[in-house]
């Protein structure tokens, strides 16, 4: 899939070095089709990262993506440049009389505080409403999902006893579903986390329907309004090193950490560690731009109906 971006964004270079087809503003206005929109509520600290990692996972379909990154006003990033935000990223105020075919309201590293507390939490709950009207389908990833199942359907988060860390086993619940057309029976997936939404609470509440479920993790895949609202409690958009990165980073601030499960041969970090999780990936947002953005999405955006 060519994806759309700005011809100087960073992560454009690493994505062609992976022969990845990235469209930049010039050749995509000579394109005679109408590009998908795309917007990234990015909450993550290192945003070029989380960039590079979800542009990447839009990289397997035919489809022309136009992709904006979305930030909050109402909090300031200390690990990414002030130059890099200016430069790529909108603020809510920017973009609200606006219509998207799909959005996605990434994770964010303050779980374990009450939803309340978290600073930009008022504005998230603006602009998670906002979706509802502007947004043909809204992708939210393990702490955004969390959040959003809290918001629109009143669900709490809870505590783990750890991190729960590494790489888990999951079952497809509901194969004829588009979302997970073409995944096996069972897969693999990244989490990293310390909190959970009870599968007991996601299974009793009929507005929900569960994809795919972990009897470790819990729920991976879940979605209401026939896929409107899609939440996402792992990472499978993560990248072979990720894990890794969290793992040494927590090492090095004395914080209590395990080696990630099924991460590294024999458990070993010294190994490099097995990418087991990428195809199904692929497959999520490929399954996710076509069904659920591009097949429903009206042609006229500020005309149509969401």
């Amino acid at each position: 899939m060519p994806i759309r971006v700005q011809s100087n964004l960073p992560a454009k270079e690493q994505l062609e070095n992976e022969n990845i087809f990235v469209m930049d503003e010039t050749r995509a206005m000579h394109q005679d089709i109408r590009p998908l929109k795309v917007c990234i509520l990015n909450l993550m600290p290192l945003k070029p990262e989380t960039e590079l990692q979800l542009l990447r996972a839009f990289s397997n379909t035919p489809l022309q993506v136009d992709v904006e990154f979305l930030m909050v006003k109402s909090h300031v990033s200390q690990n990414t440049a002030i130059n890099h935000l200016n430069s790529f990223y909108h603020v809510f105020d920017d973009i609200r009389m606006r219509k998207f075919d799909g959005m996605i309201i990434t994770g964010a590293p303050v779980e374990q505080m009450p939803f309340e507390e978290v600073d930009y939490w008022e504005e998230l709950v603006e602009i998670m409403d906002w979706t509802k009207t502007h947004v043909t389908s809204t992708f939210h990833i393990c702490w955004g999902a969390q959040a959003a199942l809290y918001h629109h359907f009143g669900l709490e988060k809870t505590q783990l006893p750890e991190k729960l860390f590494g790489i888990y086993e999951h079952k497809v619940l509901h194969r004829r579903v588009p979302l997970v057309r073409g995944f096996d029976d069972y897969f693999m997936a990244p989490h990293s986390r310390h909190t959970t939404v009870e599968a007991e609470a996601i299974h009793g509440d009929a507005r929900l329907q569960v994809l795919a479920e972990s009897q470790e993790a819990g729920v991976f895949l879940c979605m209401a309004e026939e896929g409107k609202q899609i939440f996402l409690m792992g990472h499978p958009e993560y990248d072979r090193f990720s894990l890794d990165h969290e793992y040494r980073r927590d090492l090095a601030k004395n914080l209590p950490i395990h080696v990630p499960v099924n991460y590294y041969p024999q458990d070993d970090p010294e190994q490099k560690p097995r990418l087991q999780w990428r195809s199904h990936c692929n497959i999520l947002y490929g399954n996710w731009l076509n069904y659920y953005v591009y097949q429903v999405t009206p042609y006229d955006l500020e005309e149509g109906k969401n």
